[in-house]
């Protein structure tokens, strides 16, 4: 009998696990839609908040359950749904030249949510700092494949060269960005503790 209630415990911690990481990943795909909505018009891409919640979600939900909100958010924006900047949607927005920022949101996620996992609950200064230093190497990653993606579709109609895509798609936006990990590991170094595993 005993053994029968200890499995019964566990398919419910299971179900329970499964309920919760849902409920995680279905907030934090809604916040990547909020942070995207909040935007400033700053050339061909917007100024928004979705770097400051892709560090909040891989911070505070580990790299599996992240990169699923993240999978999530790219797949509604894809089908239509208006959750990107400007209130748009659709897939010639992921496939068009500054799409790959978006997608590049993927890589920030898994390296934040890597980092999150190892240094979010340490209380150490190293920890915390190594916490910033994942987010700021998930930024680059971010940037990397967007510019990557940028000069490969813009390729075909005209040529565009490194320098000219850093200046128009990164070094208007990086210093800002930057700004953003702050807030972002004092938050996810605040909330991770609550966050059930």
């Amino acid at each position: 009998m005993s053994k029968k209630r200890e499995k019964t415990q566990k398919q419910g911690s299971r179900y329970a696990f499964t309920a919760r990481s849902l409920c995680y990943i279905a907030v934090a795909t809604a916040l990547l839609c909020v942070c995207a909505w909040i935007a400033l018009p700053l050339g061909d891409i917007p100024f928004t908040l979705q770097t400051l919640g892709v560090f909040l979600i891989g911070g505070l939900l580990g790299w599996k359950r992240a990169a699923l909100a993240i999978i999530a958010y790219l797949l509604l924006g894809f089908v239509g749904v208006p959750v990107f900047a400007g209130f748009t949607g659709g897939a010639a927005k992921l496939l068009a030249p500054t799409g790959g920022y978006l997608v590049g949101f993927l890589c920030t996620g898994l390296v934040c949510g890597v980092a999150g996992d190892l240094f979010a609950e340490k209380k150490s200064g190293r920890a915390t700092l190594a916490l910033g230093v994942g987010m700021f190497f998930g930024l680059l990653l971010c940037y990397a494949f967007g510019t990557v993606w940028f000069l490969l579709v813009t390729a075909q109609g005209q040529s565009v060269g490194v320098w000219t895509a850093l200046t128009l798609c990164v070094f208007p936006y990086l210093p800002l960005d930057i700004v953003k990990i702050f807030p972002a590991v004092v938050l996810t170094k605040k909330l991770r503790p609550m966050i059930k595993k």
